[in-house]
Parts: structure tokens; sequence; C-alpha cells
């Protein structure tokens, strides 16, 4: 069953008591990632089934938006030094 890009949620859960958060996802960038800390991580990072992981806490934060100023100015930095995006992979269908 396809779900729609509303369905696709993302949910982390965590206490103050416990050292780990919960993160339940079904964005396929996000799950890509876990998967990838998980192989590489394994100790730290959990991938408990195709959609649940356990991450440390400090895994999880909330930034604050960058200015426009400050993009344009991170922006010019990294072309400056050479930067280049990396190239998407292809999307196997």
């Amino acid at each position: 069953m396809k779900l729609s890009l509303y369905e696709q949620e993302t949910i982390l859960l965590y206490n103050q008591a416990e050292d780990t958060a919960e993160v339940y996802t079904h964005d396929r960038k996000l799950m890509e990632k876990l998967t990838c800390l998980s192989k590489k991580h394994p100790e730290q990072v959990c991938k408990k089934d195709k959609h649940n992981f356990t991450v440390p806490k400090r895994c999880v934060s909330v930034r604050e938006p960058y200015s426009a100023e400050r993009r344009k100015a991170a922006s010019e930095r990294a072309k400056a030094a050479g930067y280049r995006p990396p190239i998407p992979k292809p999307k196997a269908d």
C-alpha cells in the first residue's frame, strides 16, 4: 500500500530518563541515512525494523533557521573553497 506524502510521517519519541530516542519514519532519505548510520555505528544506532530506529538523544536537535544573509555567506564560502555538491544517485525503479 502506497502512502500519500501527508501520511509519510516521522515521529521522534524520547523521555528524560533514557539516553536514546526512538525514530519512526517513512521519509526515504532519513531511512537511508539512519540505515547507513546503523551500519557505521551499530553500538549507538539500532535499526529495529524497516521504519523504526533507536538513536542517541544527542543526535536529535532543533536548530535556528538560516537567514538569507547567512545562507548566502555560507554558499559563497563553499564556492570559494571549491566545494561541489554531491551528484545524486540514479533512482532505481
